[in-house]
């Protein structure tokens, strides 16, 4: 046999993963498997599964099993494990997923106020510490899983009392944004950009700011985008419940303008804090990539971004990863081994960045940063929160859980089968063959089940053949992605690799060769199409 055919072999054998009960059995009744020849990829997503298991259980006896952030971390955070981490556990333990989501709705303050964490002693409201809308996530959960009537008015009921919350009490300089008024409010733990800003409120309460402080409030850009892209999709929501969307949407619009006017530097292209006295606080921070995956602007702006800083080894480039300081400030923290937002690579910045990039079609960016956080994972020992920007060696903590995450989403998104919340599903080629220091496969098997058919990537450095119920169903070369519209039973080629692909396409009867650039989107039509999309912006040094 082959290696890809050993690979395809070794899948359907599916060993049990005894050690993680509850979570495996969650994955086979969804089809999901990964296999390798080679390497040593199987073998750490199989550890991926373990560590993920050890961190679901609930928070208090005869509580729901909940996620929980994993290494030093004993709860449920909001900016984290309560929102994209339990987005991406979705489809992997959707009923815990939404457990996990419904702590936070239970926990909710008589004032509206959402509890920043969860854990064994209760609840938390020293700061708000929000990045990734909750909104969002929720929405994709709720598309996901069936669509619960129930759990989506539970959730939009409490974010609406929320959202209420952030307007009374975070826009005291009345700009319309949303004010920051503590280091731990964003959860920058160590970033030059809080520094002399005290860590939580004042009091212990998230309504209150330090009147002593010198560099508080600020209106932020980051949670001022993340309102905005809440608000969006809470008219979503409001629609969905049978509710009038419209005022929500026009909130969101409101939010959106702030946040370009008062935090957009045009000179910097990047989006900077305002202070009280109107100044921007010129610190680059990765505020730049939480923007963007909070849905902030148009596809000119993105690629600014993306050669001025996200793709630029002077910004926030780095070999292993996107780092969380500007790798030419002269503040950048290079101690790894520790909980650190003033440079080092998080992987919570890695699990967010999906949502940026390919929203604007850049895909193939993305892909190049993420083989090389595969290869660090690879080799190291434990799934930690920080990176080494340099050498790609694990740093602080392990059993992180969106760390673990991470290499789940990874092998489903580049190399496995995506199931998605608009009803694609992806079918990924850019298989980990590459990868460097003796660690890469030969071959790579992943199968799902979707809409009650099983489906089978398998791929080695050449090409990638799919099958569906045991029988072959499509076939291309490596670096491209299939992606499927079942609704419409339509088919797009996207080449998500940053080198052109050429190579013979086989579906359903057809076959053609087919040439693609780097983020090239072709539809599968029977009528004639040209292959578009944005291009690629490549290392910038």
């Amino acid at each position: 046999m082959t290696p890809r055919e050993t690979a395809l072999a070794r899948l359907r054998r599916r060993e049990s993963i005894d050690q993680a009960p509850g979570l495996a059995a969650d994955l086979t009744a969804q089809g999901i498997g990964f296999a390798a020849v080679g390497g040593v990829l199987e073998e750490r997503w199989r550890q991926a599964v373990v560590e993920l298991d050890g961190c679901i259980g609930p928070l208090v006896e005869g509580g729901p099993a909940v996620l929980r952030e994993g290494g030093p971390y004993p709860g449920s955070w909001i900016e984290s494990t309560g929102s994209i981490s339990a987005e991406v556990l979705a489809r992997f333990a959707p009923e815990v997923a939404q457990s996990t989501f419904e702590q936070f709705a239970t926990g909710q303050r008589d004032d509206g106020l959402i509890p920043y964490k969860v854990t064994a002693d209760g609840t938390a409201f020293s700061q708000i510490q929000i990045v990734t809308p909750l909104a969002r996530s929720v929405w994709h959960h709720y598309l996901l899983t069936g669509r619960d009537g129930l759990f989506l008015r539970r959730m939009f009921d409490a974010m609406v009392r929320n959202d209420a919350w952030l307007a009374r009490h975070r826009d005291t300089l009345g700009t319309g944004g949303v004010e920051a008024f503590c280091t731990f409010d964003t959860g920058h733990d160590l970033s030059p950009r809080f520094w002399f800003a005290p860590d939580r409120c004042f009091g212990g309460e998230a309504s209150r700011v330090d009147p002593e402080s010198p560099v508080v409030p600020v209106v932020a850009p980051d949670l001022t985008a993340n309102v905005a892209c809440q608000r969006r999709y809470l008219a979503l929501m409001a629609e969905e419940l049978g509710e009038d969307g419209s005022a929500w949407s026009t909130r969101s619009d409101e939010s959106y303008r702030a946040l370009w006017s008062e935090c957009w530097n045009a000179e910097d292209a990047t989006f900077y804090d305002r202070d009280r006295d109107g100044e921007h606080v010129r610190v680059l921070s990765d505020v730049l990539l939480r923007v963007w995956a909070s849905e902030a602007g148009e596809d000119e702006a993105f690629e600014t971004s993306l050669r001025r800083h996200l793709m630029n080894t002077r910004g926030f480039l780095a070999h292993y990863g996107f780092t969380s300081l500007a790798l030419s400030d002269p503040r950048f923290d290079h101690d790894f081994t520790r909980n650190s937002w003033g440079g080092p690579v998080n992987f919570l910045t890695q699990i967010r960045a999906p949502h940026a990039f390919e929203r604007h079609g850049h895909h193939a960016e993305l892909g190049l940063v993420s083989g090389r956080i595969l290869e660090a994972l690879a080799r190291a020992d434990r799934f930690p929160q920080c990176l080494d920007p340099w050498s790609g060696d694990a740093g602080y903590t392990s059993s992180y859980s969106p760390a673990i995450l991470w290499l789940l989403d990874a092998v489903e998104r580049w190399f496995g089968v995506l199931v998605r919340p608009d009803g694609e599903v992806w079918f990924s080629g850019l298989i980990p063959t590459r990868i460097e220091h003796g660690l890469a496969p030969t071959a790579v098997a992943a199968s799902r089940a979707v809409g009650g058919d099983t489906f089978e990537l398998a791929g080695d450095d050449a090409a990638v053949v799919l099958h569906r119920n045991g029988a072959e169903w499509a076939s291309f070369p490596r670096g491209l992605r299939l992606v499927w519209m079942p609704a419409k039973e339509a088919f797009e080629m996207v080449n998500v690799s940053t080198g052109v692909v050429t190579g013979r396409v086989r579906l359903q009867g057809m076959s053609a060769i087919v040439t693609l650039r780097p983020n090239d989107r072709l539809s599968l039509s029977p009528e004639q199409s040209r292959a578009s999309g944005p291009g690629v912006v490549t290392p910038r040094r």
